[in-house]
This record gives C-alpha cells, structure tokens and sequence, in this order.
C-alpha cells in the first residue's frame, strides 16, 4: 500500500513519526489505536475523551481510513499485541527494563 496516496483529511503517514504508520494528523494517536479501541467497545465520544486533543472528525475519519485498509490494519494491530511483541523481543537484554513487556 502507499501511504503517501492517503486521502483522508485527518490521517497521515510521516516515515519520522510511529515509523510511517498511519496516524491520526497533529498527533502521535496511530489509526489502529483508535480502531482497536472501537473493537473494544468504546463508542467514538469515548475515545474523543481518551485523548481530548482528539476531535469527533478526527476518529471518524480513522475509522473511515481503517474500514478501507481493514486487512492491512488488522495485520499491524495483530503485530503490535503484546503477545506478539513479547515473542518477537523475547531474550532481548532490554525486556529486563521494560515497565510494558517485563513477564515471558
């Protein structure tokens, strides 16, 4: 996919900013956290009110961008997991550090 060709208004892919990922614009928010919290539940005024620097525009127009790229983002949603990271980074020296993926 190229990420240079987004369309939506408030999403952009800066390669210096979440590694390129798909992010919501004027912030470091990706797209796939917003989607993973609909998943979740959570209706779009309460992820406005997670992040309040969030607009209700601004997460209707992720999800848009997820609905389009739903089999891309639920790949980068499968590779962020926390099972996922800690099998991928298990034996790594600085888990030993990580306040986020500290149990093997």
């Amino acid at each position: 996919m190229s990420l240079s060709a987004i369309q939506n208004r408030y999403v952009q892919s800066d390669p210096e900013i979440c590694g390129g990922e798909p992010i919501i614009s004027g912030t470091r928010i990706p797209v796939r956290i917003v989607a993973v919290w609909t998943q979740k539940g959570k209706s779009v005024d309460e992820v406005v009110s997670m992040y309040p620097n969030l607009t209700h525009a601004m997460v209707h127009d992720a999800l848009s961008f997820y609905y389009d790229h739903r089999d891309w983002l639920a790949r980068l949603i499968e590779e962020n997991a926390i099972q996922q990271q800690m099998e991928a980074t298990a034996g790594e020296p600085w888990r030993k550090r990580s306040s986020t993926l500290t149990k093997t």
